[in-house]
C-alpha cells in the first residue's frame, strides 16, 4: 500500500471467508467470527468491513493512523470488488453504475457510483463452501468493479438497483494488496519491523 508503516505497529491481510463475521465477537452463539479462525494481538482490528455473506480481503491492524487513511471518504482510497450476478449483465446496467444510482440505507438516500467497471470471463477464486445456488435456467456472469465509498452493502444494494442481485462478492483489492495466492482464512503479515 502507499502507507508508510509506523515501527511498533501490526499490519495484515487475510482472506475473510465467506460466513465469517469480520469482527472479533460473535453476535450469535453459533457464529463464526475473527477469533474463530485467526490468532493476532487483542489490540489488532479489522481496517474497515466486509459483511458475513462476502469473502475476500480483509486489513487488521493496531494503527489508527491507517484506518483514517484507508477510509476516510475523502481519501478516496479504492477497494476492487469481483461479484458474481445473476443473469447476464448489460452495458446499460454497467453504465448506471458508473454515472451513479441511489440507494436507502436506514431511510436515507445516498448517491452511489463504481469505477473501474469490466466483464470478467472467469476469476480466480477458491470454490465458496457453501456454494452459491445454481440455477440451470438463469445465467450467471462475473463483474469487476471498484467503489471509493463504504456504505452497508452498497456493492449489493448497487447491483440489486440496476436488476442483478448478487450471488457471490468478494473483495478482490485494497490500494495495492489483493488475495492473490491466497485461500480462505490465510492470514499474512505485510511488514515485519
Amino acid at each position: 500500500m502507499d502507507y508508510n508503516y509506523r515501527p511498533g505497529y501490526q499490519y495484515y491481510k487475510l482472506y475473510k471467508p465467506y460466513g465469517v463475521l469480520a469482527q472479533f465477537t460473535s453476535e450469535k452463539e453459533d457464529q463464526k467470527c475473527l477469533k474463530d479462525i485467526i490468532k493476532v494481538s487483542r489490540d489488532v482490528y479489522p481496517v474497515g468491513r466486509l459483511d458475513k455473506d462476502s469473502e475476500g480481503l480483509l486489513i487488521l491492524s493496531n494503527d489508527g493512523l491507517l484506518t483514517d487513511w484507508l477510509l476516510n471518504p475523502k481519501n478516496k482510497r479504492a477497494k476492487t470488488y469481483w461479484a458474481q450476478v445473476e443473469g447476464t449483465i448489460t452495458q446499460e446496467a454497467l453504465n448506471s453504475l458508473e454515472e451513479g444510482v441511489e440507494i436507502r440505507i436506514k431511510k436515507k438516500t445516498y448517491k452511489v457510483r463504481a469505477q473501474n467497471i469490466s466483464h470478467k470471463s472467469e476469476v480466480q477464486l477458491p470454490e465458496r463452501v457453501p456454494p452459491i445456488r445454481k440455477r440451470e435456467s438463469i445465467p450467471t456472469s462475473w463483474i469487476e468493479l471498484s467503489i471509493s465509498q463504504g456504505k452497508n452493502r452498497q456493492i449489493r444494494r448497487m447491483l440489486a438497483k440496476v436488476g442483478f442481485p448478487v450471488l457471490r462478492l468478494a473483495r478482490y483489492k485494497i490500494q495495492d494488496q489483493t488475495i492473490d495466492g491466497m485461500e480462505p482464512g490465510d492470514l499474512i503479515p505485510l511488514v515485519n519491523f
